[in-house]
């Protein structure tokens, strides 16, 4: 076996350089983590802890704990707006079931040839299709027509 091509063996100048990859978005993720981290654990020291222990501390001023339980309610509504407002727009850009663009639109691409079974042209077995949409009243003839009842 040839060990000319192994990567062990091979030369430094025909192995692939791979571009430095920059690694700040693992410093920037591990800055967030102990950031919010140490905020949360202020924040539940800052709405548990009585004003004497806060005043012992040196702090003199902070806000009433009464924000220690309207800043998540008012979070959390703000997030349930926001699914409902995104929810409500992805309804209002909806087309009606009645309305021809939940069928066609302007990149339809119709068959160019004017042969009247240029459908059936292209299912034989070595055939390669032209690309072009389907009329949407033979797709529903195909998919549901009804199938004749056998009997035994």
């Amino acid at each position: 076996m040839d060990q000319s091509l192994s990567s062990s063996t091979a030369p430094d100048n025909l192995k692939p350089k791979l571009p430095a990859k920059s690694r700040a978005a693992e410093f920037y993720g591990f800055v967030a983590w102990a950031s919010t981290s140490v905020l949360f654990v202020v924040y539940v020291l800052w709405a548990l802890f009585p004003d004497e222990w806060i005043e012992a501390l040196g702090v003199d001023w902070y806000p009433n704990r009464e924000w220690s339980i309207l800043v998540p309610a008012w979070s959390i509504i703000v997030v349930i707006l926001t699914y409902i407002t995104y929810w409500s727009l992805a309804l209002l850009g909806t087309p009606e079931l009645s309305d021809l663009s939940t069928i066609t639109d302007s990149f339809v691409q119709h068959p160019q040839s004017l042969e009247s079974d240029i459908y059936l042209a292209s299912t034989g077995s070595n055939s390669i299709p032209q690309l072009y949409d389907l009329p949407i009243g033979m797709v529903n003839r195909v998919l549901y027509r009804r199938v004749s009842q056998r009997t035994c």
